[in-house]
């Protein structure tokens, strides 16, 4: 018998200063069985720093190779940002980047990350609509500790830094660009 998802639903209210986006999120969010809550709220994360009307979680860990778990799509269907998780390896990557207008990479998972990074940098560097982010080790944790099944969390982002809190806890969060949009 097959594990289900696990069911989270999310209110996120939203203050970007860095992009002067104000919002209120009503998400609902399924946990894979084999996903941590530590991943899941990075990805919540990233739904916080990219917000907009038209960005959305596809089907996840469940979903086919040729789908991103978090996107922003156009009407149109065009893909405008393709956003990924983890220390994906650059033949993956290259396929994002070649149908997306831009693609985000939320590295985590600690000490090992530096290591990743050293062994691909310079494959990623040819990918201009490629950015990559770390989220440390002690911001992941503590983003883990945030997940409920229902919560109610307010952001507020400034100048690159994202503060997250709760009716019971409050974490602050730099991440750290290891490559940016070559512009």
């Amino acid at each position: 018998m097959a594990l289900k998802a696990t069911i989270f639903k999310l209110k996120l209210n939203i203050v970007d200063l860095d992009r002067n986006y104000y919002q209120d999120h009503e998400l609902t969010l399924a946990q894979h069985p084999a996903e941590t809550d530590a991943r899941m709220m990075v990805r919540v994360l990233a739904f916080i720093l990219n917000a907009s009307e038209t960005l959305s979680f596809s089907k996840g860990l469940s979903s086919e190779d040729d789908e991103a778990e978090l996107w922003d799509k156009s009407l149109s269907d065009e893909i405008n940002l393709w956003v990924a998780f983890g220390q994906s390896d650059e033949k993956w990557l290259r396929k994002a980047a070649g149908r997306a207008k831009q693609v985000q990479l939320f590295a985590y998972g600690g000490r090992s990350v530096p290591v990743w990074w050293q062994q691909n940098e310079h494959a990623f560097a040819r990918y201009k609509n490629l950015k990559v982010i770390n989220i440390l080790e002690d911001n992941v944790n503590e983003l883990a500790l945030l997940a409920q099944r229902n919560m109610h969390i307010q952001c507020n982002i400034s100048e690159g830094e994202i503060w997250l809190s709760t009716d019971n806890a409050s974490v602050t969060i730099k991440p750290e660009i290891l490559k940016d949009f070559n512009v």
